[in-house]
């Protein structure tokens, strides 16, 4: 397991080394340049363009934009996708090699409006997916997300939510020329994982709904002062395969809340103090848990050109234990963190990310201590010729042990059906990675074609049946795709 994770990890740090190491050493200046120098449409008078903020705070969560700044518009802009794909292992199982075809059609829609102190952003993909394989057919896939920021004179209240329906994890899925980073939930983009609404892997292809809802707020003190505080709910429930109706994973639900200080030490440079609470309570009494964080922050960003953070401090987790003899709690010490890359070469962008925060086990655990590491990577070729990369790689480790009951009771080796029904897996650990890479070529203005590969793998510290017909270890999927995207210009709507 760990020389595994090593491979995983050598690789990514090589990828990104090597990206970087094929820029042209004649770099442009650092992007520091007022955005005035850029050109604006002349807003209507009842629309005045609201203030672009170049340097959120570290312990908020927007992230600085690494693009020129254009002139803000309202503008609504749909899309479609069609693919094939040829997958080795269409079901996701252990054990599991039979090549089958997947065929998806999806279609999008985003819209952004803009008004003197309010700016709405949504967003919608989804449509169906054809899995030629016996007990499949057809699937739905389903993501909408909405943001409404409400701008006063010193500060900004965001409201958002990310709602999605998917047979599969949303973590290195491949369902568009995006390559492997797919339908994904804002619990996993911009949010991190402390959030919420991230599905590390999948077993077999089962239904699930992740949701998160969110508030929060970021109020000016002083020219170099900003407050931060946040809070937000999310769940997973998985449909006919939930441990309540007599499946094997386990739903979840989460709150959180984070405050922080953050402090301008220069037009680059910030620091920040944050606190985290996460309270986290699943489809099986007795195993809720809930933890606090402590972090420190640093970040550097150059507009238009970089943006590095990182944080880490003290994660406090309280575990209620049912026992025999009465209910237990045990105080856990442990460390959280992030650390994140951003940074926009003359022709490669590039997306380095690490994070360790307690997740909700992505079903197969009652809570888990989750390592996550993600890389990506795009280039353009030619005028119409682009390039795409994707790595990522989670390690996931048990945060709480199975009940005595569970062990007595489930038949975790397949060979009967387990009565009752038994909640998650008996792994200690299990490990997802992903690596993906595809090309892009533009037909047009409004027409796209993409073909991508992806290797996908889930691996559980020792075999694991459950019911399936075939035991193993270990997950793993090759997908070569090919596929249309039509995406037209904006639509102007002010």
């Amino acid at each position: 397991m760990r020389k595994s994770k090593s491979l995983w990890i050598t690789g990514m740090l090589a990828f990104a080394m090597s990206a970087a190491w094929a820029q042209d050493t004649a770099t442009a200046a650092a992007g520091t340049q007022d955005s005035a120098q850029q050109t604006p449409a002349a807003p209507s008078q009842d629309n005045p363009p609201p203030v672009v903020t170049d340097n959120p705070p570290l312990s908020g969560i927007d992230l600085p934009s690494l693009e020129p700044h254009a002139a803000p518009i309202s503008y609504i802009q749909p899309g479609a996708t069609v693919s094939e794909s040829a997958d080795s292992n269409v079901g996701g199982v252990v054990g599991g090699t039979s090549v089958r075809s997947v065929s998806r059609a999806l279609g999008s829609v985003t819209m952004q409006r803009l008004w003197s102190h309010y700016d709405l952003g949504l967003d919608y993909i989804g449509g169906v997916a054809y899995y030629n394989l016996q007990g499949l057919g057809w699937k739905t896939l389903q993501q909408a997300d909405v943001d409404q920021k409400i701008n006063w004179k010193r500060g900004q209240l965001s409201l958002r939510d990310s709602f999605s329906y998917l047979p599969e994890g949303n973590f290195g899925n491949a369902y568009g020329s995006l390559g492997s980073q797919g339908i994904e939930s804002l619990g996993t983009t911009s949010f991190g994982s402390f959030w919420g609404g991230t599905s590390l892997g999948t077993l077999g292809l089962a239904p699930r709904i992740l949701n998160v809802s969110m508030a929060d707020m970021t109020e000016t003190l002083t020219s170099k002062s900003m407050l931060t505080a946040a809070g937000g709910y999310a769940f997973t429930h998985f449909y006919g395969t939930d441990y309540q109706t007599g499946g094997t994973f386990l739903s979840s639900s989460q709150v959180s809340l984070q405050f922080g200080y953050n402090r301008l030490l220069s037009p680059e440079t910030q620091i920040a103090l944050a606190y985290g609470y996460q309270g986290f309570d699943f489809s099986v009494s007795g195993t809720a848990f809930h933890t606090h964080v402590i972090q420190a922050m640093y970040g550097r960003r150059i507009t238009g050109r970089m943006d590095f953070l990182v944080g880490v401090g003290p994660q406090f987790t309280h575990v209620n234990t049912v026992g025999v003899f009465g209910d237990t709690t045990e105080l856990r010490l442990g460390v959280a963190g992030r650390a994140r890359l951003r940074y926009k070469f003359p022709r490669t962008s590039l997306d380095l990310e690490y994070q360790r925060y307690l997740t909700s086990g992505s079903g197969f655990f009652a809570g888990a201590q989750t390592d996550m590491a993600r890389l990506s990577v795009d280039r353009p070729l030619t005028r119409v010729w682009s390039a795409f990369a994707d790595l990522g790689f989670s390690r996931n480790s048990r945060q709480q042990a199975l009940s005595a009951q569970a062990l007595l009771t489930c038949n975790f080796d397949g060979t009967q059906p387990a009565l009752p029904p038994c909640p998650g897996v008996d792994a200690n650990t299990f490990t997802t990675g992903f690596a993906g890479i595809g090309l892009h070529r533009a037909f047009g203005r409004n027409f796209h074609g993409f073909i991508s590969y992806q290797y996908n793998e889930l691996s559980f510290d020792h075999s694991y049946c459950g019911g399936l017909e075939v035991c193993g270890r270990i997950s793993n999927r090759h997908v070569g795709t090919i596929g249309l995207d039509w995406t037209p210009r904006p639509i102007r709507i002010d």
